[in-house]
């Protein structure tokens, strides 16, 4: 049984990491977890990675970070042996290596990546975690492109935790769920477990919308089935992000400037005091 974690201290390293990731770009479907189910989900991830290596397919809520950071500060004693960050916004990728620089995390990286494009020939992963495009207008076509790339990382043999919508009233989350989990079927992982209605959203028009984490393994000797990776086709890419939303972008490019972390001059402006009459 695990130690019971420090939640002043956890709250606190995870604080430091929101400070230090990007702004999230809606466009992109890019919605920050609050930060509570953040500290709870970074826990869960480390113990269900212990000692394992692991591909974030994405990580725009810095996930991979708290873990590795709260290992790093030692609120937690266990988690994943390497963690590797497949992202396509450079300001995020840039934002990870700048952390782990900063930090000493020896065991956390990033790598500018597009999933739409094969994925990259890496040594084999033992976990992938995604949390997707939860694909309300494509029937989760847009979480299946996500998860093929979790599975390539992992080589066909692995685990994956994949963090979808998660809703008893709405349709769409229970017909995204049913086509990945026949999607995933299909390469040879089955669903092991489920944690439901997990994580709440910096979400304006949705602000009770809820995510779960679903768990898939592979079925024994399921390697047999791996093949090349190929490029996303482009029928998979129609209503991508929503409706009448394909993707048109390769890589979300940083721009460079000296105060990461600060408040950028277009945010604001100063009013001065009057000046005082001698």
């Amino acid at each position: 049984m695990r130690e019971q974690v420090d939640l002043h201290r956890a709250i606190n390293a995870v604080s430091d990491v929101v400070q230090n990731r990007p702004r999230p770009l809606r466009d992109f479907d890019q919605i920050h977890m609050k930060t509570g189910d953040m500290v709870v989900q970074s826990e869960l991830v480390a113990d269900w990675a212990d000692k394992k290596r692991v591909a974030f397919i994405g990580d725009g809520d810095a996930i991979s970070v708290c873990v590795a950071y709260l290992m790093a500060r030692e609120v937690l004693s266990f988690g994943p042996s390497k963690i590797t960050v497949f992202d396509f916004d450079e300001r995020t990728v840039n934002a990870v290596k700048r952390f782990a620089d900063k930090e000493r995390l020896e065991h956390l990286d990033a790598e500018l990546y597009n999933c739409l494009d094969p994925f990259p020939d890496r040594s084999k992963y033992d976990l992938f975690y995604t949390n997707p495009p939860w694909g309300a207008s494509n029937n989760g076509e847009s979480v299946n492109v996500f998860v093929e790339r979790g599975i390539e990382a992992v080589r066909y043999e692995g685990e994956g935790m994949i963090v979808i919508a998660d809703d008893d009233e709405l349709d769409w989350p229970k017909q995204v769920l049913a086509n990945v989990q026949a999607f995933s079927l299909e390469r040879g992982f089955y669903v092991s477990r489920m944690q439901r209605k997990l994580h709440e959203y910096h979400l304006d028009d949705a602000p009770e919308l809820r995510s779960c984490n679903l768990f898939v393994s592979s079925l024994p000797k399921n390697g047999v089935r791996q093949k090349p990776s190929l490029a996303t086709s482009p029928e998979r890419l129609e209503n991508f992000y929503g409706k009448l939303q394909a993707p048109k972008v390769k890589f979300v490019r940083e721009r460079k400037r000296p105060d990461y972390g600060k408040a950028s001059d277009d945010e604001y402006e100063l009013e001065l005091l009057e000046k005082q009459n001698g």
